[in-house]
């Protein structure tokens, strides 16, 4: 009565695939065909080369997905994935191969990107600092010459006034001026 071997294994996982490749690291995906129970999944790792070979078993979980750590740098790997089932192991998946970035072209690329960006950036910032410096130097000089306008106009205006009404004063008192002194002059005489 010994149980045959189950037909009813789960079916191999499907749409394998690698994403956020690193120098060192990169993660793994699969989709499971619906309607087996799977509780776990086994991925078979291994350096083309055959150097370095991996074996990542987990089960209890849902996850779909799995970082691969502490890769070799610009290297060829090959990976194939297994869903664990309640009776056993599905077949491996399709072999999926992909290449680790370098590290000394990734690192400095982005580290002299980033120091770009940042110089840019400053750069942005200065010039950003000096242009509203001159729009604020440019605003002031405008103030300062609308006032400036304003008080020549106000002068002007001031002046004028006080030289129509010196003006005005200066006839009567001229006329009366000269008038008075003689009279007395006359009268004395």
């Amino acid at each position: 009565d010994l149980c045959p071997p189950h037909p009813d294994r789960p079916p191999s996982p499907v749409n394998v695939t690698v994403t956020q490749l690193k120098a060192n690291s990169a993660t793994v995906s699969w989709d499971v065909p619906e309607g087996d129970v799977v509780i776990g999944y086994a991925i078979l790792q291994q350096r083309q080369d055959g150097q370095m070979q991996r074996f990542i078993r987990e089960v209890n979980t849902t996850n779909r997905a799995c970082v691969l750590w502490d890769l070799a740098e610009d290297a060829d790997y090959i990976i194939q994935v297994q869903s664990i089932g309640l009776y056993g192991e599905s077949q491996a998946s399709k072999r999926v191969h992909f290449r680790t970035l370098k590290e000394t072209d990734r690192l400095p690329s982005n580290s002299s990107n980033q120091g770009d960006i940042t110089m840019e950036g400053l750069d942005k910032d200065r010039q950003l600092q000096t242009g509203e410096i001159i729009i604020i130097v440019a605003v002031l000089l405008m103030w300062a010459a609308v006032i400036a306008l304003f008080c020549r106009q106000y002068d002007i205006i001031k002046d004028n006034d006080s030289n129509n009404n010196k003006e005005k004063t200066k006839p009567s008192s001229e006329h009366s001026t000269p008038e008075r002194p003689s009279g007395g002059l006359l009268r004395s005489k």
